[in-house]
């Protein structure tokens, strides 16, 4: 298909983003940008969520790692299933009861200014560069296979991009996401659907059929018992537990949408409707990819890793498609950037700057700063594009899960000793005790031949992380009475 063409769709692609940002963003104020004033639909939000979980990443990565790791991602969507469950029934009844715009206000209220300062900082740290390096992936598909034939340099692609990113959540926020989300993940499905059913008819396969297929090849296989392995797959079930407690229930982006519901049993329904609904998706994005890996032999496609779904698309796809295949993508692509973007700039402004703390400033001076900050973060989003596109790592999926390891373990660390103990902690420490979990991690898996002998680190150090820093708080922590906790024992 014509890149022209192709361009064509994409824009038009946009500017349907643009109406829908138009139309619900009409009277819209700070309370509407950061927690949608409260009144979102839950079964909106539920659907939506689903392509904020998911990801371009998640559409590119996931397939062609088959090959590589066969089904062993099953192994990390139990935990997920497990993780979900506690975001359900722990943190989200903690988050209404204390009627947070912010969760990281859970930290100040429990452990003191610093503990919510280090955790904002840490969640910025961490979106700034997840959402960033989701974005390039995409970004570097559309450049290749549409916008280099067009002479269009990478940085006006990445330019382009943010900037219209930039306008359809400048001014509604949440919400306006949750709606921009319902249309883009619906988008997202229907591509993974439509491709899936188009490569079982040209392999001439019944579903049945094309398990055997996958297992006489290698393809479906799914537990790895080798302890030692970074695969193994106890390993696997805890860790995706914890990455799904630190990435989506002690993340802002992720709760500020299910905080944005009326009431507790919407938002659960919410979380309990989005575990079975992703369940299904992601076997389905895993099914997808042992297809392409008995197509691509057919067709002399040698591409693996993230290349290997657009090479199959591009080179052998109809023209129609192709087009969905595109409009998918990107629709798996924005709805973790504009909601990245949206929650950096609440974290930032309300956490950082205190916006809602200070009397002084009127509302719409409080608005000129939270769009200052919406501005500033979307600058940073493209020089991080930038580095990353200067790494150019074969598969973007390994490196955000390992960024999470690092930035999120702080995080899981922090809400733990606040839920898990009635201790205090000597607050101008915790900004030290939550960098260094962090950098003693680095360390250990720098050292790990010498320390572990065969034993390989793998997402577990996320978990490793969070350890670290929940021992450095119960090192410098106090007994509960001086520890100036600002929770009645029935907010623990």
């Amino acid at each position: 298909m014509s890149p022209a063409i192709l361009f064509a769709v994409v824009l038009a692609y946009f500017l349907i983003l643009l109406l829908v940002a138009w139309r619900t963003s009409r009277h819209a104020t700070n309370d509407s940008f950061f927690i949608g004033n409260k009144d979102s639909n839950w079964m909106l939000v539920a659907f939506g969520m689903v392509g904020t979980t998911l990801t371009g990443v998640t559409f590119i990565s996931v397939p062609g790692a088959v090959g590589r790791d066969g089904f062993a991602y099953v192994q990390l969507m139990i935990g997920y299933v497990l993780g979900y469950l506690a975001i359900t029934f722990i943190l989200l009844p903690l988050y209404y009861r204390l009627r947070l715009t912010s969760i990281y206000r859970y930290l100040e209220l429990r452990l003191g200014r610093r503990a919510y300062q280090s955790g904002a900082a840490f969640f910025i740290l961490s979106r700034l560069l997840g959402a960033t390096a989701r974005l390039y992936l995409v970004v570097a598909i559309l450049q290749a296979t549409i916008l280099d034939s067009l002479g269009v340099p990478f940085w006006l692609t990445a330019s382009v991009v943010l900037l219209l990113i930039l306008l359809y959540t400048y001014e509604g926020g949440v919400k306006t996401i949750v709606w921009t989300d319902t249309l883009q993940t619906a988008c997202m499905l229907a591509g993974l659907v439509i491709c899936t059913v188009f490569l079982l008819r040209e392999l001439d396969l019944s579903v049945i059929d094309s398990l055997e297929r996958m297992r006489a090849q290698g393809l479906a296989r799914v537990f790895n018992a080798d302890p030692d392995s970074p695969a193994y797959v106890w390993k696997h079930i805890v860790a995706g537990m914890f990455i799904t407690i630190a990435m989506t229930g002690m993340d802002q982006e992720m709760m500020q949408k299910n905080i944005s519901v009326r009431t507790l049993r919407d938002a659960q329904k919410n979380m309990l409707s989005l575990t079975v609904v992703l369940t299904g998706v992601l076997l389905l994005f895993l099914f997808l990819g042992g297809l392409l890996h008995l197509y691509a032999p057919v067709v002399n496609v040698t591409a693996t890793g993230d290349k290997l779904f657009p090479a199959v698309v591009l080179g052998h796809f109809p023209a129609v498609v192709q087009l969905i295949f595109f409009i998918a993508l990107i629709s798996a692509l924005f709805p973790s950037v504009d909601g990245a973007l949206t929650a950096l700039t609440s974290t930032f402004c309300i956490d950082l700057l205190g916006l809602q703390r200070r009397p002084e400033l009127d509302a719409a001076t409080q608005m000129r700063w939270r769009r200052r900050v919406h501005l500033g973060f979307a600058a940073l989003f493209l020089l991080l594009i930038m580095l990353f596109k200067w790494m150019d790592s074969p598969s973007m999926i390994a490196v955000i899960l390992k960024l999470a390891s690092y930035t999120y373990g702080p995080l899981l660390g922090l809400f733990a000793f606040g839920l898990l103990s009635r201790r205090g902690v000597r607050d101008r420490w915790v900004p030290l005790v939550a960098i260094a979990g962090p950098l003693l991690c680095a360390l250990i898996e720098q050292e790990q031949s010498l320390l572990f002998a065969h034993y390989r680190l793998g997402l577990e150090l996320l978990i490793l992380n969070g350890a670290l820093v929940l021992a450095g708080l119960f090192l410098i922590s106090l007994p509960a009475q001086k520890g100036g906790a600002h929770l009645s024992e029935q907010d623990y």
